[in-house]
C-alpha cells in the first residue's frame, strides 16, 4: 500500500481537470480531458509506471514497484452492487462506483456527506461551481457538502492551502465563489501557466477580514500541511484522481461522464439510495 501511495503521489499531478462539453467557454482550456483512472488493475498500473519511467518522469525502481501493487480503484470497481435491487436506474462502473471501506470525509452525525474534490485553479471546477452551489442550496438538511483540496503540487498547492486556511478562520462560504471569480475571469489571482503569487493569496483575504501576513504563514503551517495530508489520503482511498469529483456519503464515487449536471443527477441517486438505507 506505501508503495502505491508513492506511485500515485507522483502520478496525480499529471491528473487533468475533468471538462463538461456544456460547459461556459469561459472555463474552456487546453488541458487534456481527465479520464476515467487508468490505474484499475495491478498490470495497468504498472504500464503506466513503466511509461512514466521511459520519459523520466518516474524512477525504475517505483515503476517496477507498481506491479505488484493493489489500487483502491480496482478494488471499488469490482465491489459488487446489485444496480437492479436499487432500482433507480445508476450502472455501476458507468455512473459511479463503489468505495470498499470508504469513510466520509468529515462525518457528521444524520447527515449524508457530498464531498467534492476540488481545486481553485481547475477550469473545470470554475465551471462546476455555480452548477454545484445552485444545486447545494436546494438540498434538504440532511446533505452535507464538505470540500476536499486537491493538491496535485505546483500551482495547485497554494490554492489547497489557502482553501484549508480560510476553512479554518470561517472565510471559506463567503469568500469560495469569489476566489474562482479572481483567478478565472478577473485574474486578480494567478492562474493556470501563472507564477504562484502567495502575498497576492493573502492580500485578497483580507477583503474578507483576514491578516494578510498571518494568512500567508498559516497556508504555511504544520497544521495545514497535516490537513493536506488528510485530504490527500481521502482522494487516494477513494480512487479520485480527476478534479471536479463527487463522493457521496465515503461509499460511492461519482464516475458519470455525461455532464456536469449528470453528475449531480447521479449524485441525487446516490443520496437516495443512502437515505433509503438510514446510512445517515
Amino acid at each position: 500500500m506505501k508503495r502505491f501511495a508513492l506511485l500515485l503521489s507522483l502520478l496525480l499531478p499529471l491528473a487533468a481537470c475533468q471538462q463538461d462539453a456544456a460547459a461556459p467557454a469561459a472555463a474552456d482550456t487546453s488541458a487534456p480531458a481527465a479520464a476515467e483512472p487508468a490505474a484499475t488493475t495491478p498490470s495497468a498500473d504498472a504500464e503506466a509506471a513503466a511509461a512514466l519511467s521511459r520519459q523520466g518522469a518516474l524512477p525504475e525502481d517505483t515503476a517496477a514497484a507498481a506491479g505488484d501493487a493493489g489500487t483502491p480503484a480496482a478494488d471499488a470497481a469490482a465491489a459488487p452492487v446489485s444496480d437492479a435491487a436499487a432500482g433507480d436506474g445508476l450502472v455501476v462502473g458507468t455512473d459511479y462506483v463503489v468505495i470498499q471501506n470508504g469513510q466520509p470525509y468529515q462525518p457528521v452525525a444524520g447527515k449524508i456527506e457530498v464531498a467534492e474534490a476540488f481545486n481553485f485553479i481547475c477550469p473545470a471546477c470554475a465551471a462546476f461551481e455555480p452548477l454545484f452551489a445552485a444545486w447545494q442550496e436546494k438540498q434538504p438538511a440532511d446533505v452535507k457538502v464538505s470540500y476536499v483540496p486537491a493538491d496535485f503540487g505546483g500551482q495547485w498547492r497554494p490554492y489547497a492551502q489557502a482553501y484549508l486556511v480560510a476553512e479554518a478562520k470561517g472565510l471559506d462560504e463567503k469568500s469560495h465563489a469569489a476566489v474562482f471569480h479572481a483567478i478565472h475571469v478577473s485574474h486578480e489571482l494567478p492562474g493556470e501557466g501563472e507564477k504562484s503569487d502567495v502575498a497576492k493569496v493573502g492580500a485578497f483575504y483580507a477583503k474578507y477580514g483576514a491578516d494578510p501576513k498571518q494568512f500567508v504563514d498559516a497556508m504555511q503551517s504544520f497544521a495545514t500541511d497535516a490537513k493536506l495530508t488528510r485530504a490527500r489520503q481521502f482522494m487516494i482511498a477513494s480512487g479520485v484522481d480527476s478534479t471536479p469529483t463527487l463522493i457521496v456519503n465515503g461509499k460511492y464515487r461519482v464516475t458519470t461522464k455525461k455532464s456536469f449536471q449528470d453528475m449531480l443527477r447521479v449524485a441525487d441517486l446516490l443520496i437516495a439510495r443512502e437515505r433509503a438505507a438510514g446510512a445517515h
